[in-house]
């Protein structure tokens, strides 16, 4: 009968959904789902990043020319080295700095309090003050000169010849008075100028004193807890040399202050960008997420609207910026929360580096993002790459530092939910890389907890969802890692008399395929079951999760499966 459809052993899902964002995870056995203790799936995964290449790398290229689908995955291991979690990201705390590290911090503050109270900090503001200086000094000179004249006049003791001659001669009083009234007129104005100047002074260093950058203030005494996070950053791009660190920090906020970038939020751009890159979402430690679909540029008319002309260039790399100043605003600098993004890197149907147009635009944007926004991105992930990327890899990697390429991390598209899966939880990835995460999503939210199994190879595991009151509309949704399995759903009545009802019928999910979301709605007791068979030798991790929506009024026959 109905009942003994299910295998006892089978896996029976919490009557409740479970809330917390760490998954649970049990192993599923041949017989039915015996349930047991697993490690970290992430610790199988094999998401690799790039080492120096090895030799025979043509060798190798062509080998996986020949054989290609088979190929590719072992190239890669060949290529690739495991550096799951190579990079940690360092704490800005003042208190977990090395002592070197503490003294370039407590070094660059002081550069920078000495240069913001002396209106130095930019440089055209010390060159207006040598110039200021140079404009005083030939006053100075013409004073000392008329002064050194009439003492000369004085000291010097007159001849008896002169004395007659000067008695004989009319008074030169008017003359004398205007003299000293043209003198008196010129100090007073050298006075009052004197006085403008000082005010200028005084205000100019006010309004610096209250500069700031990403809106933290950069003058140390102020106490600001951002300030030492910002400086950390420059000392960090920098390798904590603080010359270095204090010339590009003046130098970034000379390029904000001359591309206006304190105002790019309030500049509107071609909507076709949109599909370029957008922020999405946040990662396990908090960082928000900016996808980069490169693919969007295979599109001949897009790609002709951003790279056509200079101009439209030019747009392209404001539109970045803005989407980076976007990201910045997510950020918190100030109470230990996230300070700095998680970039995914969407290569699927990427133009490559053959179009010029786009070569030259990326590498232009990377070099000034680089240069004005230090220590910003957090992790780089590369996924659906394909495999010229590697080749082309192996050659650039020299030109990297070790610390940019610890933030890499590289997957080929089997491997892109297993790798996403590393730093983000399901709920916050997009449906189209393997998570469960849809736009205004009416039957889910990114709260809803995230359940796991393992399904060992060679094996068949079930996901039991209980139903206990007739009339409940079920929605639930789940995904395979790789897929590759045989996947079926089914509606096991509680009476031994009815007959088991098939909600999906059995079918062969490819890797290629996103996660499956379904609903049903029960007429009697009995149980949900979603059955997955591994005919593969490798184990398979499955994430699902689901949600019971009470509709007693309503009668629903079974839905089609709905598959992204």
């Amino acid at each position: 009968m109905a009942e003994e459809a299910i295998p006892k052993e089978i896996q029976v899902a919490k009557d409740e959904v479970p809330q917390k964002q760490e998954p649970s995870k049990k192993d599923v056995e041949v017989e039915g789902a015996a349930t047991g203790d697993v490690k970290d799936a992430e610790k199988d995964g094999d998401s690799k990043k790039f080492n120096d290449p090895k030799p025979g790398l043509a060798a190798l290229i062509d080998d996986e020319k020949e054989n290609e689908g088979v190929s590719k995955d072992s190239v890669v291991d060949s290529l690739v080295a495991e550096r799951g979690a190579s990079f940690q990201e360092e704490s800005n705390l003042p208190s977990d700095l090395k002592d070197l590290e503490k003294k370039a911090l407590l070094d660059l503050r002081s550069k920078i309090e000495d240069a913001i109270r002396s209106n130095t900090l930019f440089e055209e503001e010390k060159k207006q003050a040598e110039e200021a200086e140079k404009a005083r000094s030939p006053e100075k000179e013409g004073e000392e000169k008329e002064k050194s004249v009439v003492n000369e006049g004085q000291g010097e003791e007159k001849k008896p010849e002169e004395l007659a001659v000067e008695e004989g001669k009319e008074e030169e009083k008017p003359e004398n008075l205007g003299f000293n009234g043209e003198k008196n007129e010129t100090k007073q104005k050298e006075e009052e100028q004197e006085k403008i100047n000082i005010e200028i002074g005084k205000k100019a260093i006010e309004v610096d004193e209250e500069i700031k950058l990403w809106g933290v203030p950069l003058l140390p005494s102020k106490g600001d807890k951002g300030t030492d996070v910002i400086l950390l950053k420059f000392l960090r791009a920098r390798e904590f040399k603080v010359q270095e660190a204090f010339e590009m920090l003046r130098n970034t906020l000379k390029w904000i202050k001359d591309n206006n970038i304190d105002i790019i939020l309030e500049e509107e751009f071609p909507p076709e960008l949109s599909s370029v890159a957008y922020m999405q979402g946040m990662d396990r430690k908090g960082h928000p997420i900016c996808y980069n679909i490169f693919g969007t540029f295979l599109n001949d008319e897009i790609y002709n609207k951003t790279f056509g002309t200079e101009e439209l260039r030019h747009k392209f790399l404001r539109w970045r910026f803005q989407l980076m100043e976007r990201g910045i605003k997510k950020l918190d600098f100030g109470s230990g929360g996230a300070t700095s993004m998680l970039q995914v890197n969407d290569l699927r149907n990427s133009p490559g580096p053959t179009k010029k147009e786009l070569r030259q635009a990326m590498k232009q944007a990377v070099g000034l993002l680089q240069d004005n926004y230090p220590e910003f991105v957090s992790r780089n992930i590369f996924i659906n790459v394909p495999f010229w990327s590697y080749a082309f890899y192996a050659v650039v990697s020299p030109f990297f530092t070790q610390r940019s390429k610890n933030k890499f991390d590289f997957a080929r598209p089997a491997r892109v939910t297993e790798t996403l899966l590393k730093y983000i939880d399901a709920q916050q990835i997009p449906v189209g890389y393997g998570g469960f995460h849809r736009e205004n999503d009416p039957d889910f939210s990114i709260e809803d907890g995230v359940s796991e199994v393992i399904i060992k190879g060679g094996s068949s595991g079930a996901i039991a969802i209980p139903a206990p009151e007739v009339g409940t509309k079920f929605t639930w949704e789940i995904t395979v890692l790789g897929w590759d399995v045989n996947y079926r759903e089914e509606f096991v009545p509680k009476d031994e008399g009815s007959y088991t009802m098939i909600v999906q019928k059995e079918r062969k999910v490819g890797w290629e395929e996103g996660a499956i979301r379904n609903s049903f709605t029960n007429k009697e007791a009995g149980m949900l079951v979603l059955t997955i068979d591994n005919a593969t030798f490798k184990k398979k991790r499955v994430l699902y999760r689901y949600k019971p929506n009470s509709t007693s009024t309503t009668t629903t026959t079974p839905s089609s499966s709905t598959t992204t």
